[in-house]
């Protein structure tokens, strides 16, 4: 059983270790819905730990988010990025103050929607690229 769970250990440090950076941001975002969703369950079922260990990992994966943009580069859509990553963490602690869960539903929403970009833009990249 040990040899297994170490083995699972390794393939899970490979495969962050071994993807490309826009694969990474999408784990990024995949992660950041999933522990949302978590977040709105857990308000639904009224557990409060639950759903403060869920909303942590939300937030620190878009602090995340926030320190990957490229303000050098990419001004303009860093910018962008930026206001929407705080607009969402401004919704994720409303939802978490006022228990409901309107608010994360909206961040779930863009961070889909944003998520959704960047997958189209990767499928660009490698057609173009």
């Amino acid at each position: 059983m040990i040899a297994n769970l170490n083995g699972y250990q390794v393939y899970q440090q490979n495969k962050y270790s071994t993807a490309s950076p826009h694969k990474l941001i999408t784990m990024l975002y995949e992660g950041a819905l999933k522990f949302g969703n978590q977040v709105v369950t857990y308000i639904e079922q009224g557990d409060i730990q639950g759903k403060a260990r869920a909303l942590k990992q939300f937030q620190d994966i878009i602090y995340e988010l926030i320190s990957c943009l490229n303000f050098k580069e990419g001004k303009k859509i860093a910018d962008n990025l930026y206001s929407l990553y705080s607009y969402v963490l401004e919704l994720s602690t409303r939802s978490n103050i006022q228990m409901r869960v309107e608010p994360m539903k909206e961040a779930l929403k863009i961070i889909s929607e944003i998520k959704e970009t960047w997958e189209q833009i990767g499928k660009d990249v490698k057609v173009n690229g």
